[in-house]
């Protein structure tokens, strides 16, 4: 009788075992994303001479509003990210795969803040809304709100640097 199965499928078989094994041991090596400045945002304060300004990434399409802060590591006091849309809307944003706790501050088309969401939760997929319409949300790291007294009302400009 013949065995079912010859010497070389056996061969085979093992040299399938042991590259799918190898295969198992390959490791990805994460890459860390940079801070990019693409512009510079100025906060000034309602009845203050007080301005204070930011170095900015701006978010204004699709892929980057969706990808937003996620799996970043790291955001100084003095950069923030600029989410812009075509219109003014209640807008809708979440934490999810994002490390970083932030303040969310909501801008209507006017770039006039009309909310502020302090100390977004690190990783929470729960909705955060900007409870009145807005064009514009600008993050930062949780806390700097309240340091630099930003409040609704606070007015904005942001300028585009030139590109290289």
């Amino acid at each position: 009788m013949k065995p079912p199965y010859s010497a070389s499928s056996y061969g085979l078989f093992l040299l399938l075992l042991f590259a799918c094994k190898e295969s198992n041991s390959i490791k990805v090596a994460e890459k860390s994303i940079e801070f990019n400045k693409e512009g510079l945002l100025m906060i000034s304060q309602s009845g203050k001479e007080k301005t204070t300004s930011f170095d900015i990434e701006i978010a204004d399409n699709p892929y980057e509003r969706q990808t937003g802060l996620m799996y970043r590591n790291t955001l100084e006091v003095n950069q923030g990210m600029l989410f812009a849309f075509e219109q003014e809307a209640v807008l809708n944003f979440y934490m999810k795969n994002t490390p970083l706790a932030l303040d969310l501050i909501f801008l209507n088309k006017e770039l006039e803040i009309v909310h502020i969401h302090k100390n977004a939760i690190p990783n929470d997929p729960t909705g955060i809304s900007s409870l009145k319409p807005a064009q514009y949300v600008f993050e930062i790291q949780a806390g700097l709100s309240d340091q630099y007294e930003i409040q609704e009302g606070d007015q904005i400009t942001y300028q585009k640097l030139e590109s290289k």
